[in-house]
Order: C-alpha cells, then sequence, then structure tokens
C-alpha cells in the first residue's frame, strides 16, 4: 500500500500547515481509510487554533487521535469520513465516519470507525459528531411534549440541536440568533427564528450554544419559573459573569451543564459511545441538515482557510473540507 499520507497541522496558534505522514503497515484488526471529506466546526476547533484551550483542560480536550500537545504543534480535528481501502472484508469498500484530524489516509482500528448508513450522504456524514452532541444534550435535556424551548446561539451545534427538536410532537422550537442570516437555516430546519430582542418568553427549556455571556443573560430571561438553562458553550480560556441575583431563586431557574465527551447519565446504563453515534448517523438521512454545511475548501486551502474561519472572515457553520472524488453512495464531491 501507499504508505504516506498528507496531514493539516497547527503549528503554532494562528498558524497551520499541511506535513507529510507515514503510515504504518496495518495490523489485524485495524483498517485503512482514504479521506473523502472533513469538517470544521466553528467553535472547539477554532479555539484551539487560536491556542484558546487553557491548561488546565489540555487532557479533557484531546481528540482521540490528536498527535502533539496543545497549543502547538497539534494535529487536531474529530470530523471525518472516508472509504475503507483495507481492513476486514466486512468494512472494505464502505463509506466510514471517524473522529480522526485532517489527514488524506490513515490507520486506526477498526472499532473507531462507524458505517455510514446507505441513506446518508458521504458529505452530510461529516456532521454526525456534532449531531451526536446533540443527541447527548437532548438526552441530558430530557423535552417533553408541549414544551416551550429556545436554542439560543445558532451556529453547528445549536442549529443541530434545533433541527432534533423540530421532530418532537407539540414543541415550540425558537433559534435565536443576533444575526439575521441564521432564519434561513432555522426556515430549512423547521423551526422559528427571533433576534435576542424579539425572542419568544415563558420556555420550560433553553439550550445554550451562543458561547458569549450576553447569550447566556438571555437565556435566563427567557425562562418560565422553573425552567431549565442547558448550557453547551465552551468558553475556552474566557471567564463569564452569571446573572444570579435579581429573580434567579425566586423563580427557581436551574443552570446545568452538557458534554459530549461522556454518555448522558440519562442513558449511561443502556447505551454506548458508538450507540450514541451510531444513532447521530441515521438521524442524518433528513436533507434538511444540509443546511448546516454552509461552504467547502479543498484540503491543500486548510492553511489559509483555517485563519478565516477562525476570524469571521468566512462565516460558517460547518465547513467542508473536500478530498478528492466521492464515489461512494454514487456521489461527486
Amino acid at each position: 500500500m501507499n504508505s504516506t499520507a498528507r496531514a493539516f497541522w497547527l503549528r503554532s496558534p494562528g498558524h497551520g500547515e499541511i506535513r507529510a505522514a507515514s503510515l504504518p503497515d496495518p495490523g489485524a484488526g485495524e483498517v485503512v481509510v482514504r479521506t473523502l471529506y472533513s469538517g470544521v466546526s466553528r467553535g472547539t476547533e477554532t479555539l484551539v487554533f487560536e491556542g484558546r484551550v487553557p491548561a488546565g483542560q489540555y487532557a479533557v480536550m484531546r481528540a482521540p487521535f490528536q498527535e502533539g500537545d496543545f497549543p502547538g504543534p497539534v494535529k487536531y480535528g474529530y470530523l471525518n469520513v472516508g472509504v475503507v481501502e483495507e481492513g476486514p472484508k466486512e468494512l472494505t469498500g464502505r463509506t466510514v465516519f471517524c473522529l480522526y484530524p485532517h489527514q488524506t489516509r490513515y490507520v486506526v482500528p477498526a472499532s473507531a470507525v462507524t458505517v455510514v448508513p446507505e441513506t446518508v450522504p458521504a458529505g452530510r456524514a461529516v456532521l454526525a459528531g456534532t449531531v451526536e452532541t446533540a443527541v447527548n444534550a437532548l438526552w441530558d435535556a430530557a423535552p417533553l411534549i408541549g414544551d416551550r424551548i429556545a436554542v439560543v446561539g445558532g451556529g453547528m451545534v445549536g442549529c443541530s440541536v434545533a433541527a432534533l427538536l423540530a421532530r418532537f410532537p407539540g414543541v415550540r422550537v425558537q433559534l435565536v440568533d443576533i444575526d439575521p442570516a441564521r432564519a434561513e437555516v432555522a426556515d430549512a430546519l423547521g423551526v422559528g427564528f427571533a433576534t435576542p430582542e424579539n425572542a419568544l418568553g415563558g420556555c420550560d427549556l433553553v439550550v445554550h450554544a451562543s458561547a458569549t455571556e450576553q447569550g447566556l443573560a438571555r437565556a435566563f430571561s427567557l425562562l418560565t419559573a422553573e425552567g431549565t438553562v442547558l448550557e453547551l458553550s465552551w468558553y475556552g480560556d474566557r471567564k463569564v459573569s452569571l446573572p444570579l441575583g435579581e429573580d434567579f431563586h425566586s423563580r427557581r431557574l436551574v443552570l446545568r451543564s452538557s458534554q459530549v465527551g461522556t454518555v448522558s447519565p440519562a442513558h449511561r446504563t443502556r447505551r454506548t459511545h458508538g450507540d450514541r453515534l451510531a444513532l447521530a448517523l441515521d438521524l442524518l438521512a433528513d436533507p434538511a441538515l444540509d443546511a448546516l454545511i454552509t461552504g467547502e475548501s479543498a484540503f491543500e486551502d486548510l492553511p489559509e482557510v483555517m485563519p478565516k474561519l477562525a476570524d469571521g472572515r468566512i462565516p460558517a457553520l460547518c465547513h467542508r473540507i473536500r478530498y478528492g472524488t466521492d464515489v461512494s453512495h454514487g456521489k461527486e464531491a
């Protein structure tokens, strides 16, 4: 087999480069994957790119197949879809998702890849990691029929949560964001939209994913008595103030966190990480989720693209990275 590949590395905060990589020969129970697409989330991954991972979180924030260490040099990423070139017979030729960084080819244990269903195009499957985060969040939040819900922050995670909530019967869902252009995405997902000043109050649940202090304060203000804010934002090394005065106690409001690193306690005894990821991939059969992919670039352009994603010059939800022709599921990249 061809034992070389190319990988994107963060050389130092704000500066990326493509490096050559040597691939080991696959052993028993391992697969060789040729990448078709990877995805860049403007949330966590751009914080990593800017060197804003707190030192105390270096171990927690490690990606499954990360090389190097924060703040850099480091090879980081976790949204990768490719085709198995070598491996067990039942996987060879299959399109798979893996929590692997941006690299043209790689070798991993067969247990690290999940087969993409035939109903899901490879180009959409890069969303699996983020939809998995949304699944875990809703396992934590446990919304009920008829709930009034707001999702504050129309980024990749917030939109994924809103998309899944749109499937709940009798639920009022509103996506709240400062960017009026997010209304188009909300419409594609089948949920309502409002800017913060026009958002509907009286919410039983507010999912906060804006990663801003202002967004968190607005999330609390939208709750009804005894309502819950589920915090999905990761702030990196930033400090935020919480609005815990005024009527926070008298209205018995709740703030709880959710994080994808562990399976929600509500399902931990019955579902594995693999079960959760497989569910996320099944949910991606819905073409409405294509609205979360807002741009695409070639792998070779990543060193120039990443700074623009990090500083907002490219306004993206999920920015897809293309590696070549996608012959799986009859699609062209």
